[in-house]
């Protein structure tokens, strides 16, 4: 998506051998209009998938996911990754590491609000590893849900995460797919649509 590879070239910072901070759009300050069309791109790629639920984990996830839900005019469910007097009982619980905190989190959503009738689209802010969507995965699996795909708005073609869903045979759309970091600049991986 040229839109966001240009956001990505303007704001992003390349941060180290495999961090990239967009946090001026994406994942700190929200560009609301960016938002929109990353919404719609995820709608355009997922039309015709029969998607109940949107679903993706808190914090950074939220603002792609609640476009694509707007776009799909579909509730958007988010995992809770804190505690809260609210959410205490009849969960669906995963155990998430983020590599960029260096921590590991628990994960969790109400049962009400994931179902076996439901056919879920799984959208975050960045496919790396692959930690959060294996999190979710674990999730839809434990609610009898059906996933119908994953949406990225970055992945790390360079880490392993595109891989194992790859290996899945997860229907996965990233907006914008980067092949490596090479002196402090994004280097973007081909379009594979366009090759084919």
């Amino acid at each position: 998506m040229k839109l966001l590879e240009d956001r990505i070239r303007q704001d992003g910072q390349v941060l180290g051998a495999d961090v990239l901070k967009v946090d001026s759009f994406l994942n700190h300050q929200v560009d609301p209009d960016l938002m929109t069309a990353l919404g719609e791109e995820f709608y355009r790629r997922f039309q015709g998938v029969p998607i109940t639920k949107i679903l993706t984990v808190e914090s950074s996830g939220i603002a792609p996911a609640l476009a694509t839900g707007m776009a799909f005019h579909k509730p958007v469910v988010f995992a809770r990754k804190h505690k809260s007097l609210t959410l205490k009982d009849h969960l669906y619980t995963a155990e998430v590491y983020s590599f960029t905190k260096k921590t590991a989190n628990p994960i969790a959503i109400a049962e009400k609000f994931l179902t076996a009738a439901d056919h879920v689209l799984v959208i975050d802010d960045f496919l790396a590893n692959g930690q959060a969507v294996e999190g979710l995965l674990d999730i839809i699996q434990q609610a009898g849900a059906t996933l119908e795909g994953v949406g990225v708005v970055i992945e790390k073609r360079f880490q392993k995460g595109r891989k194992l869903l790859d290996d899945r045979h997860i229907h996965t759309e990233a907006l914008a797919s980067i092949a490596a970091f090479e002196n402090g600049q994004v280097v973007f991986s081909p379009d594979e649509k366009e090759q084919a």
